[in-house]
């Protein structure tokens, strides 16, 4: 058979028919990653048409031409075919494809490739949904969230960090300072914006009497929040966090917001006006009971905000992939060497289940109390970047040994503030001061914990 060589022709999206018996189907989710994938890549694969201007290949392409505004498309005129022929391509072209399967393996190592070679590579425009990719990559499996690595802790935190440091660690960044300061935050990202947030605030309770089994285990206050403010000077400071939040978070994003019991009004307060929408909110169901006498308390509280009007993410929409979620989360509470680190630190498989739910890899997960460094090792474990802002620098020294042993990578000191708190960039290796490893820490009672852990 004999044709004439394919001639491209630029021709506007309005001036092409559709097929009238096309029987395959283009959701409204599909246009905007083939939109998508026209934004990043060019219109790569030209539209068939018949002498006609009737669309035989590439109706998706041509409606996603029109979604972002496109003049003109190419398009391979197709002369040669019967009447019969036409139909029966039309047919084949969507159905062919569709009988390919993928060698997983491969497929897996090519998008690792991808993560590897640009952490904030959008791994969506390929075509797969976030909870696929996570999938495939093998990090959401259902994993025993006592994960023991999870746990690795050194022996002794090194003291290092000073207020106004800026850290990098691989692809995340801490920032030793005051997260209700709106400079600081403005140097922890740097122009970036956050699409999540999960941040586990001090609750306003002293730590002495409420953490820490008949009080053997000490551990020091938090430097704000600690007990010390009225409800109207807890509920202002809640604000002004959310409101830094909010001002480096995309419009559409989730954001993650611990409390307990006890705070419920002041988290609703300081939150009006600044989200969109109390999306739900989460108990977090532990496995034991903690202090109290009036009903020992197993559960604490998450509440999850929109920010905006733009569409979320949701990844676990209907159970898709696999992904069955509730409003109640059941995870086991802090285990013994977390405790060493922090006296509410929060599981890593708990943050990590979060951040898949409303995240992709390589987007931002932002958290202003950064405590012992739970969500930076989660945002590791799912290939998030995750930003922290901790004021203690004692527990800016456990973030950073923390991750240090977990990633088996060193954290480097990019920025430290001056004698006139102006920014200077680090020397090649981060200071070290001279005090023997540990010296901050405070000794912590075995026992105690155990105690306290039933």
């Amino acid at each position: 058979m004999t044709t004439k060589p394919p001639q491209i022709d630029q021709i506007a999206p309005a001036d092409l028919r559709p097929w009238a018996k096309n029987a395959r189907k283009h959701s409204k989710k599909q246009l905007r990653q083939i939109a998508a994938s026209i934004r990043e890549f060019g219109f790569t694969n030209p539209v068939l048409i018949d002498e006609a201007h009737t669309i035989l290949a590439g109706h998706g392409r041509v409606k996603a031409a029109k979604l972002i505004g496109m003049a003109s498309v190419p398009c391979v005129r197709i002369e040669h075919m019967t009447e019969a022929q036409k139909r029966a391509y039309v047919l084949a072209d969507n159905k062919l494809a569709l009988n390919a399967t993928w060698e997983e393996d491969l497929l897996a190592e090519e998008l690792a490739a991808l993560a590897s070679i640009d952490a904030g590579f959008d791994l969506g425009i390929t075509g797969f949904d976030i909870a696929e990719v996570d999938s495939l990559l093998s990090i959401n499996k259902p994993e025993d969230d006592r994960d023991p690595q999870d746990d690795v802790i050194p022996a002794n935190a090194p003291a290092r960090a000073q207020p106004g440091d800026i850290w990098q660690l691989g692809a995340h960044r801490l920032i030793c300072g005051d997260s209700l300061d709106r400079a600081t935050v403005n140097r922890l990202m740097a122009g970036e914006t956050a699409r999540m947030v999960f941040t586990d605030p001090p609750y306003n309770v002293p730590v002495d009497g409420h953490v820490g089994g008949s009080g053997k285990l000490k551990h020091r206050e938090f430097a704000m929040a600690s007990g010390e403010m009225s409800v109207g000077e807890f509920t202002a400071f809640l604000r002004r966090a959310f409101e830094n939040l909010a001002a480096h978070a995309l419009d559409g994003s989730i954001h993650f917001i611990c409390m307990d019991w006890r705070h419920i009004a002041e988290v609703m307060a300081a939150a009006e006006g600044i989200y969109s929408e109390l999306k739900n909110l989460i108990a977090w169901v532990k496995d034991s009971g903690g202090m109290g006498t009036f009903y020992r308390s197993r559960h604490e509280l998450i509440f999850v905000y929109k920010l905006g009007t733009a569409p979320h993410t949701n990844s676990f929409e209907l159970g898709q992939h696999g992904r069955y979620r509730t409003n109640v989360w059941e995870y086991r509470g802090a285990s013994f060497e977390e405790l060493k680190l922090h006296p509410t630190v929060k599981p890593v498989q708990m943050i990590a289940d979060a951040i898949r739910d409303v995240s992709a890899r390589g987007e931002i997960v932002l958290d202003l109390f950064g405590g012992s460094g739970s969500t930076l090792i989660a945002a590791e474990k799912t290939g998030r970047r995750a930003r922290l802002c901790e004021i203690d620098p004692l527990y800016c020294d456990i973030i950073l040994a923390r991750y240090e042993v977990w990633a088996k990578d060193e954290a480097v000191l990019v920025e430290r503030l001056g004698e006139a708190g102006t920014a200077a960039q680090a020397s090649e290796a981060a200071p070290v001061d001279d005090d023997p490893p540990g010296a901050g820490t405070p000794p912590l009672d075995e026992a105690a914990v155990r105690r306290m852990l039933g």
